[in-house]
């Protein structure tokens, strides 16, 4: 690692509270010499120096450190699995479910529960927390605006209750943007919930090194109540979940003992 790149890292540390380090330098590094190469700056000195003045360039950057890219019900099978076996079983100790969408994103992971919860358990007393560190991101998925590319793997049925076709774009029904409460937060940073029952962090983990990965777990685990459920992505198993005082309840879904 260059000096002018840990100056750099340093100073986004010190600037807005990521640390760049927890993450895999060869992609972090890549994605981000691509965006300052693009901007025009030869050097991350210049372009550090750039991002103190210009907030709009701030804000572009910030955007590049996240992985936007989402949709509703990814995965299918999983999300089967969610509503057939893995609700029905937090529901048999309390009808009272906290759900945390971690690294939400544009909003379709905790807005896919609202719906399910709404369509499948509406005497479900539930409580789903979205939170994802770019504020940006948060913002659009308030306003819960999708293209149709978003919503290609929810059901027909779904789509037509819950959605406004308007356009070209399909606005979510206010009682389920009602149903998210959103909030930024920094899983390398930030105190984490306590007393969750679901946590949902699907396809995140992957761009962190290892050395992260162990706190996230640490604190997911620290955060979910016991017999709690972690859902991770199709690329993410944890191995060793022992260690978290986590088990594999199935795939990629992991219990709290």
């Amino acid at each position: 690692m260059s000096v002018e790149y840990i100056d750099f890292i340093s100073h986004i540390k010190r600037k807005l509270g990521i640390d760049l380090t927890l993450y895999k330098e060869a992609q972090m590094k890549r994605r981000l010499t691509s965006l300052r190469n693009k901007r025009g700056f030869a050097s991350f000195i210049d372009y550090m120096k750039a991002l103190d003045k210009d907030d709009v360039l701030l804000q572009e950057f910030v955007d590049r450190l996240t992985i936007n890219v989402s949709e509703f019900y990814r995965n299918p099978k999983r999300w089967a699995k969610l509503q057939d076996n893995i609700i029905p079983d937090l529901l048999n100790s309390s009808n009272k479910l906290t759900i945390w969408s971690a690294a939400c994103s544009t909003g379709e992971e905790p807005y896919s529960i609202a719906i399910m919860i709404k369509e499948y358990f509406p005497r479900c007393d539930i409580r789903i927390v979205a939170t994802d560190i770019d504020e940006k991101v948060i913002e659009k998925a308030k306003q819960g605006i999708y293209q149709e590319q978003a919503l290609k793997e929810l059901p027909y049925e779904l789509k037509d209750k819950y959605f406004q076709y308007e356009n070209g774009l399909y606005y979510i029904d206010k009682r389920i943007k009602h149903m998210v409460i959103f909030k930024k937060h920094n899983l390398l940073a930030d105190r984490y919930p306590r007393d969750v029952d679901l946590i949902v962090c699907r396809n995140v983990l992957i761009y962190f090194t290892d050395q992260a990965k162990e706190i996230i777990y640490k604190n997911f685990s620290n955060a979910l109540v016991e017999n709690g459920v972690l859902f991770v992505g199709s690329t993410e198993q944890i191995f060793s979940p022992n260690q978290y005082n986590l088990s594999l309840l199935d795939t990629f879904f992991y219990t709290k003992k």
